[in-house]
């Protein structure tokens, strides 16, 4: 059996910590499926944020 990848659980915690602010040891300590369910929520978050940003854009004339 192997473990989890170091880089991805750097990478989770870099990600979740960036966005919520929250500490690495709080992080850390998360069950492994919930770090993943908090991933997957903030990436869910950004890809609505980005395409509103993207909605905005496209109803700008591109001549004024």
């Amino acid at each position: 059996m192997t473990g989890y990848p170091p880089e991805r659980l750097y990478e989770e915690v870099a990600f979740v910590a960036y966005h919520f602010h929250w500490p690495a040891e709080s992080i850390l300590n998360l069950d492994h499926n919930d770090r993943v369910r908090w991933v997957n929520e903030i990436s869910a978050i950004n890809e609505r944020r980005n395409n509103e940003r993207s909605d905005e854009n496209d109803a700008q004339p591109i001549f004024s």
